[in-house]
């Protein structure tokens, strides 16, 4: 249980998160994942970082309980928490290959939003469930991953998207069986891995000098929301609401 890193073949790490029973992440799980996926970037025998997961869903977002048992000091750290894990993935000094099944939820589509590539399995689905949560935030990454007004609609109406549909939009390049998800992962990293390693830091930095939106500045603007919304009263009037519901996602997940 927690944030692991293995490297299954010379170049290649794969970080894995394991919270059962939804891979609701506390607050001192953001700050490992964070940690693990900077080291793995560092190594300069490493080509390819695969960011996955255990279970039956890649993220649920938050331990929303956490948040409700610790108040604002969870949520702070939650913030930040999510802001170090988010960085690390997009500017982790190597490409890095998001392995997703089952539910990828709040957090869960901030790091595949920041991620280089993405895999899936079958039955993955992605969305932003924060106005059923108390929260607001990541729509910086579901904007990367779908158009514009679709991520308007998906983030009103706390929907989700199958990974056939992001393969469709060009976000998820292959979608396969969930059996073959992890063999996937490794095909994809171990191709990436074999270019040249200094070159391949040059281009990562290169790509991510060209983007057109800052995801760090960004995501901290939408922060300031949830801030705001938890102070306001209004996030804990709509936790209490969500309070024991049984979803999908399990009880514990929220996006932050």
């Amino acid at each position: 249980m927690g944030v692991s890193t293995s490297s299954p073949e010379k170049g290649i790490v794969f970080v894995t998160v394991d919270f059962p029973p939804v891979n609701a992440l506390p607050v001192d799980g953001w700050f490992a994942l964070a940690d693990a996926v900077r080291t793995a970037g560092r190594d300069p025998q490493v080509g390819c970082v695969v960011l996955a997961a255990e279970g039956r869903g890649f993220n649920a977002g938050v331990d929303i309980k956490e948040i409700q048992a610790r108040g604002a000091s969870a949520l702070l750290g939650a913030n930040r928490g999510c802001f170090e894990a988010f960085s690390a993935v997009y500017d982790c000094e190597v490409p890095v290959v998001a392995a997703v099944q089952g539910f990828c939820l709040g957090g869960g589509v901030g790091l595949v939003g920041n991620a280089d590539v993405v895999v899936a399995s079958e039955d993955a689905t992605f969305g932003l469930p924060e106005l059923d949560r108390g929260a607001l935030g990541a729509a910086t990454h579901l904007a990367r991953l779908v158009p514009h007004h679709l991520m308007r609609a998906l983030y009103f109406t706390s929907g989700t998207v199958t990974a056939a549909e992001l393969h469709r939009h060009g976000s998820v390049w292959k979608v396969v069986p969930r059996g073959e998800l992890t063999a996937t992962a490794l095909e994809s990293a171990r191709e990436i891995a074999a270019k040249d390693g200094e070159l391949l830091r040059l281009a990562k930095a290169a790509i991510n000098g060209i983007d057109p939106v800052d995801v760090r500045r960004s995501y901290r603007y939408e922060q300031g929301f949830t801030y705001e919304a938890s102070v306001s009263g209004v996030a804990d009037r709509v936790r209490d609401r969500f309070g024991g519901e049984s979803r999908e996602s399990g009880e514990s997940g929220e996006a932050e």
